[in-house]
């Protein structure tokens, strides 16, 4: 199971947020790259960098931190936040990410997202499934959907996506452990490779999460907060 370590920016900085709430945000004193440069130090190849700003707007916001990081460190960068258009998907490969998380895009323009699916191929784009009680929520997880989570992966499955982010909000954020539940429900009713996201708190979340079936794991405060070190995921991984 991949283990990968996750920056959120604001602003350029490395923040972490709540549940989703912009209101509930902790910054980090370590620049983005720099911490980039850390992760990768201890042999970790893959990097979730998500665009906060650029989720909750029209387009990415941090394209130059993307960019910086891409081209100082070896990191495989998924990058989402502010894939929003096809232009969007462009400047992010072009700024050197592995892969693109789509989600709000997902649900808003399906029949390009499909497209792009097409042209780019499943391998390069990830569907970003955020969700709360089961509901799909987008931009930011400011706007709720009544769109079933094992539905919508269904669906994009059908249209060739391999690769799935599901992001339980009420779990993020909060260190008290993962959505379990609802991740085996995933696995068993899709052949997609499931990364699971929000609520990793220590190592056995990861061992349990591994045990599921995950394909890999987004770890994000419990690294900030010192809950689990980057010895232990190397060794995990």
């Amino acid at each position: 199971m991949k283990i990968i370590p996750a920056i959120d920016l604001i602003g350029g900085k490395c923040v972490r947020l709540t549940n989703g709430d912009y209101n509930q945000k902790t910054e980090y004193k370590t620049d983005p790259v720099e911490m980039a440069k850390i992760y990768e130090s201890y042999g970790i190849e893959h990097l979730h960098l998500v665009d906060l700003e650029g989720a909750k707007t029209k387009g990415i916001v941090n394209y130059k931190t993307l960019e910086n990081i891409t081209s100082k460190t070896g990191l495989k960068v998924d990058f989402g936040g502010g894939i929003k258009s096809e232009q969007d998907l462009y400047n992010a490969f072009e700024a050197g990410a592995n892969q693109v998380t789509a989600g709000s895009m997902a649900v808003e323009q399906p029949a390009l997202l499909a497209e792009l699916i097409e042209q780019y191929g499943s391998d390069k784009i990830i569907l970003g499934a955020d969700c709360k009680n089961r509901k799909i929520a987008t931009n930011g997880w400011l706007e709720d959907t009544q769109l079933d989570v094992l539905e919508f992966i269904q669906n994009y499955e059908s249209k060739g996506i391999k690769q799935v982010i599901c992001t339980d909000i009420s779990k993020d954020g909060r260190l008290e452990g993962t959505s379990n539940q609802l991740y085996a429900e995933i696995i068993e009713n899709t052949n997609v490779k499931l990364i699971a996201s929000g609520g990793v708190s220590c190592t056995d979340d990861l061992r349990k999460l591994k045990k599921l079936g995950c394909d890999g794991a987004i770890v994000g405060k419990a690294i900030y907060e010192g809950k689990i070190t980057l010895k232990e995921i190397k060794y995990l991984c």
